[in-house]
């Protein structure tokens, strides 16, 4: 099931922040330099003029009760996944009284939640150094969910749940190996923990950012 968005117009579009003016300008071209200057994404316009192939799925529309002091309020709450296939995805949640607004409200909530991930070939079976793969093994944990992913060889696919199988699907990954464990039929955490585990590639150090001291060595006289 996937959730109905009306068209982005970019000429339409009026900035509200900053990084949405340069977006707008053409002085940011990609969703990258965004990331390496660290700011967080506010207008959902951004990843829509950035990121036009993005797919949007509906992994859970759930019903959530709420007690006040008069009654039991009842909403919706749906958790939307995008990705572009190419190393995009985000995961958001929003809650409703209608099934549609809430779907709405999650797609938006994803895209301001867009990551980038890097792909690999970290596969000891495999090493054929094209991107098909994880470059490492990860892991990402949400509530009792936890999951495993570690890269495969070619050919071997998705060997997943469905939850975390959509999740990797939409990101672009051919092949990885997961392992889950505790509540994994828990649609949110589980695609809350494999999104995770993703987004943990980018708090990875580059050997080229670690301080390495001087070492001074005296001559002999």
């Amino acid at each position: 099931m996937n959730g109905e968005e009306e068209k982005f117009s970019i000429d339409a579009w009026k900035p509200r922040t900053k990084i949405g003016e340069l977006v707008k300008s053409g002085q940011i071209k990609s969703i990258e330099q965004i990331f390496e200057k660290g700011v967080p994404i506010k207008e959902v316009e951004i990843v829509d003029a950035l990121l036009p192939n993005l797919e949007s799925k509906v992994l859970e529309i759930a019903s959530v009760q709420r007690m006040t002091k008069n009654s039991r309020k009842q909403k919706y709450r749906a958790t939307v996944v995008v990705g572009d296939k190419n190393g995009h995805i985000g995961i958001g949640v929003g809650k409703d009284v209608e099934v549609k607004p809430a779907i709405s409200a999650a797609t938006k909530d994803a895209k301001k939640k867009i990551i980038s991930v890097s792909f690999g070939c970290g596969s000891w079976e495999c090493n054929c150094g094209t991107p098909h793969s994880l470059p490492i093994t990860v892991r990402g944990r949400c509530g009792t969910a936890e999951i495993i992913l570690k890269p495969a060889p070619r050919g071997v696919g998705i060997v997943a749940g469905e939850t975390a199988k959509q999740v990797l699907e939409l990101t672009g990954i051919k092949d990885v190996w997961s392992f889950s464990r505790g509540r994994t039929r828990d649609i949110y955490n589980m695609a809350l923990a494999t999104y995770r585990a993703l987004k943990s590639l980018n708090e990875i150090k580059s050997p080229n950012k670690l301080y390495v001291p001087e070492v001074k060595i005296k001559e002999e006289k």
